[in-house]
C-alpha cells in the first residue's frame, strides 16, 4: 500500500469535517472521492499534502507520517486550485520553473509540453499572458500539466473536471486513463459521477467526513451512485 490512514480526525469550529477511522490505498490504483460540499474531500487531501494538520491521527505515505516527514515530497504531484500556481509568471515561464526544480532543461519541458498540445487547444502556450489572467478552466490546465510533468508516483488532482469546457473534460479522461500503471497513484476528488467513474478503478463515498461506502467500480457503478445521490 501508498496511503494508510488511522483514526484521522480535523474539527473546525466543533464540527468534525474529517473522521476516518481506517483507510489505505493501495499502488497503482486510480481512485476517486466522491461526495457532497462539506463531505471532506479536499480537506482530506490537505492533510495528506500536510497543508493542514489533523486534530487526531495519523496519514502515511509509504509507512511515514506525512506530518513528520518529508520523504512523500519526493514522489507526490497534486493539482488542488489555482492557489497552487504562481499567477504573476507566464505558462511557459512556470513550467520552466516547475521542471528546474525536478532536473529538466527547457529543451526537455518544451518536448514534453508538445505531447499536450491538444489538451491545451492552442489556449495556454505563446499567447503572451500570465496565468492570473487566464481563464479557471484554463489555469487547471496549467496546474494539472504542471502536477503531470513530475512523473509522480502518487498524483491528487482535487476537481479536475471542474471549469474545463467538455472536449477538455473528454481529453483529461482519456489522458488520466492513459496514465495508468503500476507505478502511478492516483486520488481525484471530483463532483462529476460520469467521469470519475470512467476513469477511477476504485470509489470511496464520503458524507460528512466519514466513509460511507469504499468498493472497486463495475458497469452498473454509476447507476448506484446516482441512485444514493437521488435519495
Amino acid at each position: 500500500m501508498i496511503i494508510e490512514i488511522n483514526k484521522l480526525k480535523k474539527i473546525y469550529a466543533g464540527i468534525t469535517v474529517v473522521d476516518i477511522e481506517q483507510l489505505t490505498i493501495n499502488n497503482g490504483e486510480t481512485v476517486g472521492l466522491i461526495g457532497n460540499n462539506g463531505a471532506g474531500k479536499t480537506t482530506l487531501f490537505r492533510m495528506l499534502l500536510d497543508l493542514i494538520r489533523p486534530d487526531a491521527g495519523e496519514i502515511l505515505s509509504k509507512g511515514h507520517n506525512v506530518a513528520d516527514s518529508d520523504r512523500w515530497k519526493k514522489y507526490t504531484a497534486s493539482y488542488l486550485d489555482e492557489g497552487f500556481l504562481i499567477d504573476y509568471l507566464t505558462p511557459e515561464e512556470y513550467f520552466i520553473f516547475i521542471g528546474s526544480l525536478h532536473q529538466m532543461g527547457v529543451t526537455e519541458v518544451m518536448d514534453f509540453l508538445r505531447t499536450y498540445e491538444e489538451f491545451f487547444n492552442a489556449e495556454i502556450l505563446e499567447r503572451g499572458k500570465y496565468i492570473r489572467d487566464f481563464s479557471k478552466g484554463n489555469q487547471n490546465k496549467v496546474g494539472i500539466t504542471a502536477a503531470l510533468m513530475q512523473q509522480p508516483e502518487l498524483l491528487v488532482l482535487d476537481e479536475p473536471f471542474a471549469n474545463l469546457d467538455p472536449t477538455t473534460q473528454i481529453r483529461l479522461k482519456a489522458h488520466l486513463k492513459l496514465l495508468k500503471s503500476p507505478g502511478l497513484t492516483t486520488l481525484i476528488s471530483s463532483h462529476d459521477l460520469n467521469h470519475v467513474t470512467d476513469v477511477c478503478d476504485r470509489i470511496i463515498l464520503f458524507e460528512k467526513g466519514r466513509v460511507i461506502k469504499d468498493f472497486y467500480t463495475n458497469e452498473n457503478t454509476l447507476e448506484e451512485l446516482e441512485a444514493y445521490f437521488s435519495q
